[in-house]
C-alpha cells in the first residue's frame, strides 16, 4: 500500500508495517512541476509493489532541513533513501549520513558533485544532462537559419540554479553549440539565472526587453522559465513567429504552449521513468542486488512535428 506521510508520523509507520520495505524520499521541491510528476511516479509505481511503503518529504528548497530528513530516515530503520537534491555540490555530507549506517541511498534527477565516488549501495538514476541542452540548442540552431539568420543572430541565456549542476551542463551545452562552425553565428547578449522559475523568468524577460537589443533566440534551461519568457514577450507584442525559444522538460504546461504555437522545442525528460527507475534501484540495493551506478534515462527532442508522441507521457 502506497503512503505519503509527512515527517511526525514516520516512527508510526515503521512500528505499525515493520514487515514492509520502507523507502524514505527527500524531493527537493514540492511545488515544481517537473519534481511533482517524477514524484508521481515513484507513489504510483510504488502503489503496485506488495509490501512497500513510501515516506515522502517536501526539502523545501533548504540544504539543511534535507540533510535533516536523510538523518531522521536513517534513524527511523528505513530500508533505503531515494533524495532528489536540493543543491548538487552539498550530496557528500547525506552520502556519508546513509553510508555510515549501511543505509543504501539513491539519487534521482539531480547529479550529485560525487557520482563518481559513490559507495558500492549508493546509485544515481536521471538522464544524462549533455543531450538536454545539446538537443534543445543545436535544434534551435537549425530554425534560425531556415528563417534565414546565418548571417547572424542573438539572443538570451535563462539558467537554472547555478547550484544545480543541471544548470551547469545545459548552459554549457548551449555553449557548446554556440561553439561549433554550423552555429556559431548566433551570440549570447546576456545570461541570468531565473531559478527554474516561471515568474522570475517573466520578470528578467520583462528587463531584458526594455533595454531595446534586437534578439532572434531564447535559451532556457527548462521549461518553465520558457514560458515564463515567452509571456514576458507577448505582453510586449512580440510576435512568437519571430523569436524561436527552447526550454526542456517536455512538460504538460509546455507542449500546450507548443500547441500555441508559442514555444519552438523542448526536450522530454521522463519524469515518470526517473522515479521508477529510482524506486527500482532502491528496493534492489535493499535486497542486496547488483545496481549499475548511473542508470540513465535517454531524453528525446521534442517539436511540432512529433509533440503527439508525447502528449499523454506526462
Amino acid at each position: 500500500m502506497k503512503k505519503t506521510l509527512i515527517a511526525a508520523v514516520t516512527l508510526s509507520l515503521m512500528s505499525s508495517a515493520s514487515f514492509a520495505e520502507t523507502i524514505g524520499v527527500s524531493i527537493a521541491r514540492f511545488d515544481d512541476n517537473f519534481l511533482t510528476v517524477m514524484r508521481n511516479g515513484m507513489e504510483d509505481y510504488a502503489s503496485g509493489i506488495d509490501g512497500v511503503d513510501l515516506v515522502v518529504e517536501d526539502a523545501q528548497d533548504d540544504v539543511a532541513r534535507q540533510l535533516d530528513q536523510i538523518n531522521n530516515f536513517v534513524a527511523s530503520g528505513v530500508d533505503a533513501i531515494i533524495v532528489n537534491a536540493v543543491d548538487t555540490n552539498a550530496t557528500e555530507a547525506m552520502t556519508q549520513a546513509a553510508a555510515s549506517a549501511g543505509v543504501p541511498l539513491v539519487y534521482v534527477n539531480r547529479q550529485p558533485v560525487n557520482v563518481d565516488t559513490l559507495p558500492d549501495d549508493q546509485a544515481f538514476v536521471a538522464s544524462n544532462e549533455i543531450e538536454s541542452g545539446t538537443l534543445a540548442a543545436f535544434e534551435a540552431c537549425k530554425m534560425l537559419r531556415a528563417m534565414g539568420h546565418s548571417g547572424g543572430a542573438s539572443g538570451y541565456l535563462l539558467m537554472g540554479q547555478l547550484s544545480n549542476q543541471a544548470a551547469v551542463q545545459r548552459t554549457k551545452d548551449v555553449d557548446d553549440i554556440l561553439g561549433i562552425d554550423m552555429c556559431n553565428f548566433i551570440s549570447i547578449i546576456d545570461r541570468q539565472t531565473a531559478n527554474w522559475s516561471r515568474d522570475e523568468a517573466q520578470d528578467l524577460m520583462t528587463n531584458w526587453l526594455s533595454s531595446g537589443e534586437d534578439f532572434q533566440v531564447v535559451f532556457a534551461n527548462n521549461d518553465e522559465m520558457a514560458i515564463g519568457a515567452i509571456q514576458a514577450m507577448k505582453a510586449a507584442g512580440i510576435s512568437m513567429e519571430d523569436v524561436v525559444v527552447v526550454g526542456v522538460d517536455a512538460t504538460q504546461d509546455a507542449l500546450v504552449a507548443m500547441q500555441a504555437g508559442d514555444l519552438d522545442a523542448t526536450v522530454f525528460q521522463d519524469a515518470f521513468g526517473q522515479g521508477e527507475g529510482s524506486v527500482d534501484a532502491a528496493l534492489a540495493l535493499a535486497r542486496g542486488e547488483d545496481v549499475d551506478q548511473k542508470v540513465y534515462i535517454p531524453f528525446q527532442l521534442v517539436t511540432p512535428a512529433n509533440i503527439d508522441n508525447f502528449l499523454s507521457k506526462n
